[in-house]
């Protein structure tokens, strides 16, 4: 089940870490409608909810699902530790750092550290 929280006054849809897993434009497409109804700016999905393909840059999983989050002007988290996947893959190591650059897809280790990049 997906919670509406408002984290320093801006409303953010956390997504829970049981459920379906994440693989598809689809999938995002439906957290995108569920953000929308209930009004969030922010998706936050546990990294664990996500197919193993997200993490494996060349099957284009990550690039289609967080593209549409980027169409529909929603931001996205991935949350959770992604060590694994980053020690493994040099490539993923530097998309991250550049996501987390940006104001669209953050990919963070905890709800604190949000909460900090929310302040701004």
């Amino acid at each position: 089940m997906n919670t509406l929280q408002t984290i320093n006054d801006v409303p953010v849809l956390i997504c829970a870490d049981e459920g379906d897993a994440i693989g598809s434009e689809q999938d995002a497409l439906d957290l995108i409608g569920d953000a929308g109804y209930q009004g969030a700016r922010w998706v936050v999905i546990p990294a664990g909810r996500f197919d193993e393909a997200f993490f494996q840059l060349r099957t284009r999983v990550a690039g289609d699902i967080l593209q549409k989050f980027v169409n529909y002007r929603v931001g996205v988290v991935v949350l959770g530790d992604i060590s694994r996947h980053t020690a493994a893959s040099s490539t993923l190591r530097d998309f991250v750092r550049e996501c987390n650059r940006g104001r669209q897809t953050w990919f963070l280790a905890d709800v604190e550290e949000l909460g900090e990049r929310l302040k701004g």
